[in-house]
């Protein structure tokens, strides 16, 4: 019996390795900048970036906005905000690489490039 009980054993861990390791290899990739997009601006800046203007917020694939905003503005508006608007800073909720991707994904919205 104990030699039974050995083999049994060495199925069942054996197993959970293997589930372990398919676990871990179905793992999702770390957030893209779209994703974070989604997740964090989505809601007021609308899933395709084009803005509501009933609560105003712009429209990012506007050429004309594109073009009348520098990169650094955008990763300022990101980090601390915009003064008297509902935009609040998120350089205490996001990571500096995460918040240079979104002034990236932003530009990517342009719709004079696509």
């Amino acid at each position: 019996m104990r030699l039974w009980s050995r083999i049994c054993l060495t199925f069942i861990l054996a197993g959970a390795g293997v589930l372990i390791l398919a676990r871990i290899s179905q793992a999702a990739p770390p957030d893209s900048a779209g994703d974070l997009f989604k997740s964090k601006c989505s809601m007021c800046h609308g899933p395709d970036g084009k803005g509501f203007s009933a609560i105003k917020t712009p429209n990012f694939t506007d050429p004309k906005w594109q073009a009348s905003r520098k990169d650094a503005e955008i990763l300022d508006a990101i980090k601390n905000g915009k003064k008297d608007t509902m935009m609040k800073g998120f350089s205490d909720k996001l990571k500096e690489d995460e918040i240079e991707s979104l002034a990236k994904y932003i530009r990517s919205l342009d719709s004079s490039k696509k």
